[in-house]
């Protein structure tokens, strides 16, 4: 995983009017906490950040007036009509240091035609090295038949990564098709083609 490098400006003005007027800025009030460290308050470029949460588990090298540091996002909060982020928690980490993320599964391929792939979830615990995150991982489920079952045991994890979810625990499976029932028009179709057939047979 790369870093992203963001400048960072300590932030010593604090309330809601402050932060209202750091975001009119076009940016984004931040914290940086962890190793025992006392919380540092920073003010973050807005359109770096968006573009820097893309990117699941992120790594940013903030840096700045006092302030040179690697960090994870631990909490977001964004507007939740225009999106725009509102508020940075940042955990600080340390070069070589292991760390617990989700990281999210994706699916390449199709299943066999006749099932149904049933994703029950979207993300998994892993632990890895700080730097090395992986973006996440890929479960081919070409051709997979009914009652395939892929745990997260099953999930090829990138060297150096280590599984922290219960290996049993379910990450998809493959099921069968519901059964379509049958339109209105259609059992209106039916019916009366079973009454024609009746007569005729009469």
């Amino acid at each position: 995983m790369s870093e992203v490098r963001i400048a960072a400006e300590p932030r010593t003005v604090f309330g809601k009017g402050a932060a209202r007027k750091i975001r009119r800025d076009n940016k984004v009030p931040a914290v940086l906490y962890g190793h025992g460290t006392d919380t540092k308050h920073l003010t973050l470029p807005g359109h770096e950040v968006l573009l820097a949460l893309r990117t699941a588990n992120v790594l940013i090298h903030l840096k700045g007036d006092g302030v040179d540091e690697l960090a994870l996002p631990k909490g977001v909060q964004r507007d939740p009509i225009k999106g725009f982020v509102e508020h940075v928690d940042l955990l600080l980490v340390r070069r070589g240091e292991k760390v617990t993320v989700d990281i999210p599964v994706t699916t390449v391929g199709d299943v066999n035609s006749d099932g149904l792939l049933d994703q029950q979830l979207v993300s998994v615990s892993v632990e890895a090295e700080a730097t090395h995150i992986p973006t996440g991982v890929e479960v081919d489920v070409e051709g997979l038949t009914i009652g395939t079952v892929i745990t997260a045991a099953d999930l090829k994890l990138a060297k150096g990564t280590t599984l922290i979810a219960e290996p049993e625990t379910v990450i998809l499976q493959v099921i069968s098709k519901p059964v379509e029932e049958p339109t209105e028009a259609e059992a209106e179709e039916a019916a009366a083609a079973a009454t024609l057939s009746a007569e005729g047979a009469e």
